[in-house]
């Protein structure tokens, strides 16, 4: 390789599954031009990074796996050096890609006792195995940050918990569960972004943490994974005053961060990769094209995700990069390569995934995260109610036909209601309806993962909500992110409360057959709350 090919090996650009022939092209040319080393996939332009938030239509694909899978064997012949193949995968590939199979949010995992931590490994391995079918080699997942800050717009679901020992240890077993079946995974956001109230692919969080208290917190799940031989470690858009001399330089740009912290103090000499180059916390910051690219290899990143700027970026390292650093890199990104078996002569064969493993997988986390938050005699009560004839059960943001309730009908029949949207508070009888029941068995199905606007739960459904349990015995099953426990009023007054976390139908049926049994909930709350 010459000096700007080996450089290429540094670029990891964005491709999109469900693109355009004319930008495929262009890809396959930057590919044979520049000797890129990877490519970071995503599903289609409106879902990827920044674009996540704006109001572009993301327009779902049935075929997209089988596409995924020929973009990859596609992209591979135009390249002379074979491509790292990454991806964003938390949950699975279905975070990316339509009909694939989707694993709980790292929250619900954290909420799983420890003893059933080799659940937390079969994800991970299970994670792994899919993407290897597709021909992915490398995760940016999973999160090491504690998220320790309740009202975080962008970690929340997706960490662990607030735990720092739980954190490190489930990040580690979920890295353990890939790297045996040979896919390479990434500690994220160094130097930690769970005690931040910004969306970095919007604006630069900042930590106000000294190095004393990262060190006691926020870098000990990263602390643990370099004693456990990381694959690599990818860099937060996030500002740490007190590691930049009082600046608000984001980490990915800071060689305090990067190099002073994680390679000399922490001794990590693994790989380092950005976190994407186009979110808004870096993006804007430079007018000259490449040069973005350049300080954040200067910085000390080894693969820039989602670089814009490729040829310019080439010739910026080229310009003002010692030969010792880009050897230095370049021996890093050729060890992960070595790693996933990309220089193989004959790679073994990878089998398409198992939906049914992934189901059968899932109903035992269910069973095992179930969180009794509060609990007068729940069961005893619903029970009593339904032999009065004064239960009613009434789902929230779901029709009555939902997986829950089926489980439900034949051991607890009732009259069933539905609150779909908040229109149905005032264009049907509802209301009306549940005014002969005194006791309301209440799902909840939480709209969106993510707290913006409430988690898209209406003030009116919340209104609503906040008098029912006022004026009925309400047990309240959630199904979605227990931090959204946090925006519904008066839940003092209710009877039960149960966490559940995801509504697949695994979970729903859990739900129902652990009320039957009347049996106690084996999970925990992984986060605190403000209000319970």
């Amino acid at each position: 390789m010459t000096l700007e090919q080996k450089i290429g090996q540094f670029f990891f650009p964005a491709v999109f599954i469900n693109d355009t022939e004319e930008n495929i092209q262009k890809i396959e040319r930057l590919i044979r031009d520049y000797n890129i080393g990877g490519l970071t996939f995503f599903h289609s332009r409106a879902s990827a990074a920044t674009n996540y938030e704006s109001k572009k239509k993301v327009e779902f694909n049935d075929d997209s796996y089988q596409r995924l899978k020929e973009l990859i064997i596609r992209y591979q012949k135009s390249a002379s050096t074979p491509l790292l193949m990454s991806i964003d995968a938390e949950w699975g590939l279905a975070m990316r890609v339509e009909k694939t199979p989707q694993y709980p949010y790292a929250i619900t995992l954290g909420a799983l006792p420890e003893r059933k931590i080799d659940l937390v490994y079969q994800v991970g391995k299970q994670i792994g195995l899919d993407l290897k079918s597709a021909g992915i080699h490398y995760n940016l997942a999973p999160l090491a940050d504690i998220n320790n800050n309740p009202n975080n717009p962008v970690i929340g679901y997706r960490s662990f918990g607030s735990n720092k020992e739980k954190v490190a240890q489930y990040a580690l077993e979920y890295l353990r569960g890939m790297s045996d079946v040979g896919i390479l995974g990434c500690l994220k956001h160094f130097p930690g972004h769970g005690n931040t109230s910004v969306d970095s692919h919007l604006g630069l969080p900042v930590l106000e943490e000294n190095l004393e208290q990262l060190l006691e917190n926020e870098l000990v799940p990263f602390i643990k994974g370099i004693e456990n031989q990381v694959d690599s470690i990818m860099i937060g858009h996030l500002a740490v005053p007190a590691l930049n001399g009082g600046k608000e330089t984001s980490a990915t740009l800071s060689k305090n961060i990067i190099k002073s912290l994680l390679r000399e103090k922490l001794g990590y000499d693994g790989l380092v990769i950005s976190d994407a180059l186009n979110m808004h916390s870096v993006s804007k910051l430079y007018e000259t094209k490449g040069q973005l690219e350049w300080e954040a290899f200067n910085a000390g990143n080894d693969v820039l995700c989602f670089a814009e700027n490729v040829p310019e970026g080439i010739q910026a390292i080229l310009k003002n990069a010692s030969p010792e650093r880009i050897e230095a890199s370049l021996n890093r990104i050729m060890k992960c390569k070595e790693k996933a078996g990309l220089f193989d002569n004959n790679p073994s064969p990878a089998a398409d995934f198992d939906f049914k493993a992934t189901s059968a997988l899932n109903r035992k986390i269910a069973d095992y995260c179930i969180t009794e938050i509060k609990d007068k005699n729940s069961s005893i009560l619903l029970f009593d109610s339904k032999n009065r004839e004064k239960l009613a059960k009434l789902s929230v943001y779901k029709s009555i036909e939902n997986p829950f309730f089926k489980t439900l009908e034949n051991v607890l029949p009732s009259p069933e209601y539905a609150i779909e949207n908040g229109n149905d508070l005032t264009e049907t009888t509802i209301k009306e309806d549940l005014i002969p029941f005194d006791t309301i068995l209440i799902s909840l199905f939480v709209p969106k993962a993510k707290p913006l606007n409430k988690f898209e739960l209406e003030d009116s459904v919340l209104e609503f909500l906040g008098q029912l349990f006022q004026t009925k015995k309400c047990i309240l099953y959630v199904f979605g992110n227990p931090y959204a426990l946090q925006v519904i009023p008066n839940l003092d007054y209710t009877y039960g409360i149960v966490e559940m976390y995801q509504d697949f139908t695994e979970f729903q049926e859990s739900a129902a057959e652990q009320l039957m049994e009347d049996k106690k909930g084996k999970g925990s709350l992984p986060v605190s709350l403000t209000n319970i």
